[in-house]
């Protein structure tokens, strides 16, 4: 009883953390928009979360193990700061110009997944996997927006950015994405969490199919501007 009331309490000062760091960025960048001021939250979380989750793993030898296992305090920890980092996320989205369902969706499918895996207390080593895999190209993916937001649009640096992400966000999503669903399925996990572990890796390949046609646009758009250069067609 005494864990659980931790979880929980670690999740309210989590969320309230999280909300006064937002409030924070925005004094401090306060001619950004508020979609620039979340994003640098954001980052901060997915670098925050790729940590924890690396540091809670127990045997690297094989990361997802033991499978369907009792929950360490390393990771109930690290899956309770990012529980706190999705509601606040979330709560973002209601405000925010630009409602996303795509984000609001992989938010409450975290949260419910994480969720269970804190009251279960179970299947622990798959979370802290699945937490690393989903966070590790996030960086990357705010990054490239808020160089379009100070100024480098359509440049040889975003395009970087864009291809970084994609690569990673492919390799982990797309790779160890379906893996990490296999033996979550396979193990002696609640129905909840395998079920959200389908649904995860579900919303990745639509990501993973979106991502595909960015890049393929961004690449062939670039080829015709270097094409029109080396014709002299364009100023």
């Amino acid at each position: 009883m005494g864990e659980e009331y931790d979880v929980v309490n670690l999740i309210v000062v989590g969320v309230i953390s999280w909300t006064t760091l937002f409030l924070l960025i925005r004094k401090i960048f306060s001619k950004r928009s508020f979609e620039f001021c979340n994003r640098i939250v954001s980052t901060i979380h997915a670098i925050l979360a790729v940590t924890l989750a690396s540091l809670s793993v127990e045997d690297w030898s094989c990361p997802v193990c033991p499978l369907a296992s009792t929950s360490s305090p390393k990771q109930r920890q690290a899956l309770a700061v990012t529980v706190a980092y999705f509601i606040y996320d979330l709560l973002c989205c209601l405000f925010d110009d630009r409602f996303s369902f795509d984000n609001a969706l992989h938010h409450l499918v975290g949260i419910v997944g994480l969720g269970a895996g804190l009251a279960f207390q179970k299947c622990g080593s798959e979370q802290v996997a699945a937490l690393f895999i989903t966070e590790i190209s996030s960086p990357f993916l705010h990054a490239r927006e808020l160089l379009k937001e100070v100024g480098y649009r359509e440049t040889n640096l975003n395009l970087a950015a864009d291809i970084v992400f994609g690569v990673i966000f492919s390799i982990a999503r797309m790779v160890g994405g379906p893996y990490l669903t296999f033996v979550t399925l396979s193990a002696n996990n609640p129905i909840l969490i395998k079920a959200t572990a389908v649904g995860l890796q579900l919303v990745s390949a639509f990501w993973f199919y979106k991502i595909v046609k960015m890049i393929k646009y961004k690449l062939t758009k670039t080829r015709k501007k270097v094409g029109m250069a080396s014709t002299g067609k364009l100023d």
